[in-house]
């Protein structure tokens, strides 16, 4: 479950302007309403884009949000399990690290690069086509919120299993089309690498339950 995270932004081709930069942000983030679109779409498809992001049964270990996986031992595990943007701050899906720069932090280093992000561009630019906005942005650690806090501010969880994020996938035309011709394929892999995680007897399994029954 180790993470890939993204910075970017988006420029225009011929004068190399930062499409997503507004130094007049209403908001405070120095973000365009261009940016604020392009949040839009990746926080609306964002479920499908997960099986793309994190595409093996191992990926989801880091997005878990239980006590005990969130917080361990060696502090925070810095993982955004929360499909939410904000400042500065790690806890967030999508962080702000400065005026017209944004960074994913929910991708995996196990993710194909050409497949995740061109799924995401593709996404990103939905939200522009159709207008979408994502709401004011969470300042501050979501991690000191409780679960309910964060579904009063309307956040949503991120897929919790490869299985819930395939779900999501099959319904989602815009992250299909990004994968164009092997959409179909790259369904029948994961599904079958899920169905050969199930026939697997862990060792977790084996130290809980072999002297139980």
């Amino acid at each position: 479950g180790n993470g890939g995270h993204i910075h970017y932004h988006l420029a225009d081709p011929l004068t190399g302007e930062n499409l997503f930069l507004d130094e007049e942000d209403p908001r405070g983030l120095g973000l365009s309403q261009f940016t604020y679109q392009f949040i839009g779409g990746i926080f609306a498809h964002a479920p499908a884009l997960c099986s793309l992001m994190s595409p093996t049964v191992n990926c989801y270990k880091r997005l878990q949000v239980e006590p005990g996986i969130t917080f361990t031992d060696f502090d925070f595990l810095w993982t955004p399990a929360n499909i939410a943007y904000g400042d500065n701050n790690r806890t967030q899906m999508i962080r702000t690290p400065g005026p017209g720069h944004l960074e994913d932090r929910s991708m995996s280093s196990a993710a194909n690069p050409y497949l995740a992000l061109s799924a995401y561009v593709m996404a990103g630019l939905d939200g522009v086509r159709r207008n979408l906005d994502p709401g004011e942005p969470n300042l501050g650690n979501l991690y000191s919120l409780s679960p309910d806090e964060i579904r009063l501010r309307g956040i949503r969880l991120l897929p919790q299993t490869l299985d819930e994020s395939l779900a999501e996938l099959k319904q989602d035309e815009v992250v299909q089309e990004s994968l164009g011709v092997i959409y179909e394929e790259f369904v029948a892999l994961k599904e079958a690498e899920l169905r050969e995680f199930r026939r697997q007897v862990t060792p977790w399994e084996i130290e809980r339950y072999l002297t139980l029954f």
